[in-house]
């Protein structure tokens, strides 16, 4: 299984981007799908979850909340990421993800990774 994120770029603070992630019809039953990044000398954080458990339940980390979107089209197999209000501080590597149900159905964790689009934000 391989997850590609597009639609990174270098935009002004204020600016809005789109980033995209294909390869999820090849994830059977995903409990879960979601959107990290990663800073410059900074660990890897998870910005938005969508959970395919619970209706389609949208978190968004308190850093993103009111300015980022995640959304999923079941047709296109593509989870999208809206960014809107774009700051200095997101400037990171955007990496998707796909959790799924570990043997026992018991656990949802993230099995799958993109190989990350890079978000530069200039002032």
């Amino acid at each position: 299984v391989q997850l590609v994120e597009s639609g990174g770029g270098s935009v002004q603070a204020g600016g809005s981007l789109k980033l995209s992630c294909t390869g999820f019809g090849n994830i059977l039953r995903p409990c879960a799908m979601g959107w990290h990044r990663q800073a410059p000398g900074k660990e890897r954080e998870w910005i938005s979850i969508l959970s395919n458990d619970d209706d389609g339940t949208t978190t968004y980390a308190d850093s993103v909340k009111g300015r980022f979107t995640i959304s999923h089209d079941n047709a296109r197999n593509t989870l999208y990421l809206q960014i809107n209000g774009l700051k200095t501080e997101d400037t990171a590597v955007y990496y998707c993800a796909a959790s799924t149900y570990d043997l026992l159905g018991t656990k949802c964790t993230i099995t799958y990774w993109g190989q990350g689009t890079q978000v530069t934000v200039s002032s």
